[in-house]
C-alpha cells in the first residue's frame, strides 16, 4: 500500500510519498480550450498549463482551481490530481490501495474537508487523512512536539498565510489570513505599469519577485523585463532592480508581521514566554526571499527558525505525521 501526502497550494501542488520523499512539485493550474461547438475541453495540466499563461490562443484560458486555500473548481481539481497521481504511477487500479493525507489550512472549514473527501472518493482513494498546515510545517523543521511546550508557526504561502500557536494538545491561538506572495505579484504588475509604462503577466511578475525581490537594505540585484507598452502595445523592455520592488514587498510583509504581533499579544503569559524562547518557525515559499528572515526577526524582535527548504516543510512534515500512529492520533483526522 502506498501512503502519500498532498499539499494543494494556490500556486504549487506538492506530493510526498512515504519512504520516497517529495516526488512532485507542479503548478496548481489547468488550461481550458473552448471548442467551436461551445464545449470546453482540458488542454493541459500543471506546469504545461502554467507555461501557456499569457501566450495561449484566444480560445484558451488558464484556471487555478484553488484560490487563497479554498477549492473554487472542485471538478477541475479532481482532474488535475488524477493527472498528478498517474504521473507518479498511481493509476486508478492502484488508488484503492493508496492512503492520502491532505494538508489543510489552520482554519479549514467543514465544507473544505468535505470537498476534499468528495475529490478523494472520485479518485477512488482507499483512505483519506487530514492534518493542518502548522502541525505539518513545524514537523517539517524536525521539531519534536509535546503537550506541554507550545510552538509558534508562520507559513507564508502564495494565496494565504497560516499563523498558529499550538502544542500536541491542539491549537491555542491562530488563524488563516488571505495574504501571501500572490498579492505581491499583482502589485508588482501594477507598479511596472505605473512607473515604467510596461504591462507584464503573472509569470513575469513572479519571476521578478523571486529573482530581484529582496529585503536587504541597499540590495541592487537587477533583471531586464520584457512586456508591452501601456499605450501602444509595442514590445518594450525595462531594467528593474531590488529598490524598485522594496516598498511593494515591505507593504505585505509588514502586514503579515502585524497579524503575527496581534496573535502574540493575545497569548497567555506562560505560552508567550515559551514562544519567545523557542522563536517562530517560518515556512512557505516567500520565506526564501533574500533578507526575509532577518527582516521578520527584526520586525518581531524574536528569533526566527527557517528550515533548509521552507517551501517543502509542510509536505515533508505531513509524511512525518503519516508515518507515526501517535502523531496521527494527535494531529490528524481520518475519514
Amino acid at each position: 500500500m502506498k501512503r502519500l501526502v498532498i499539499d494543494v497550494g494556490s500556486w504549487i501542488t506538492k506530493i510526498c510519498i512515504l519512504g520516497c520523499g517529495v516526488v512532485l512539485s507542479e503548478a496548481t493550474c489547468v488550461a481550458l480550450q473552448s471548442e467551436k461547438d461551445g464545449t470546453v475541453t482540458i488542454k493541459a495540466f500543471g506546469d504545461t498549463a502554467r507555461a501557456l499563461s499569457g501566450k495561449a490562443a484566444k480560445n484558451t484560458r488558464i484556471v487555478n482551481p484553488v484560490c487563497e486555500g479554498e477549492i473554487v473548481q472542485p471538478a477541475l481539481l479532481t482532474e488535475l490530481l488524477r493527472y498528478f497521481l498517474e504521473k507518479i504511477e498511481i493509476t486508478p487500479r492502484k488508488a484503492k490501495q493508496t492512503e492520502i493525507m491532505f494538508i489543510v489550512p489552520c482554519s479549514a472549514s467543514k465544507k473544505l474537508r468535505k470537498t476534499y473527501l468528495e475529490i478523494a472518493r472520485d479518485l477512488g482513494i482507499g483512505r483519506t487523512y487530514f492534518t493542518r498546515t502548522p502541525f505539518a510545517a513545524v514537523l517539517g523543521h524536525n521539531v519534536v512536539l509535546s503537550k506541554t511546550l507550545p510552538v509558534f508557526c508562520v507559513d507564508v504561502g502564495y494565496g494565504k498565510t497560516d499563523i498558529s500557536v499550538f502544542s500536541l494538545d491542539g491549537i491555542i491561538s491562530g488563524f488563516t489570513a488571505n495574504l501571501g506572495g500572490g498579492n505581491i505579484d499583482v502589485h508588482i504588475m501594477d507598479l511596472l505599469c505605473e512607473e515604467f509604462g510596461i504591462k507584464v503577466g503573472a509569470l513575469t511578475a513572479e519571476k521578478l519577485k523571486n529573482v530581484v525581490g529582496s529585503l536587504y537594505e541597499d540590495d541592487n540585484k537587477m533583471m531586464t523585463v520584457i512586456g508591452r507598452a501601456e499605450g501602444s502595445g509595442d514590445p518594450v523592455q525595462a531594467a528593474v532592480n531590488s529598490s524598485h520592488l522594496e516598498d511593494v514587498i515591505k507593504l505585505y510583509v509588514d502586514k503579515i508581521i502585524e497579524y503575527v504581533r496581534a496573535v502574540l499579544s493575545d497569548l497567555p503569559a506562560e505560552v508567550s514566554s515559551a514562544v519567545v524562547n523557542g522563536g517562530v518557525y517560518l515556512s512557505g515559499g516567500l520565506s526564501k526571499m533574500d533578507g526575509f528572515t532577518e527582516y521578520f526577526a527584526k520586525g518581531l524582535d524574536i528569533k526566527v527558525n527557517v528550515c533548509e527548504e521552507p517551501s517543502l516543510a509542510t509536505v515533508i512534515g505531513g509524511c512525518t505525521v503519516l508515518s507515526s500512529p501517535y502523531l496521527c492520533s494527535k494531529t490528524a483526522t481520518v475519514n
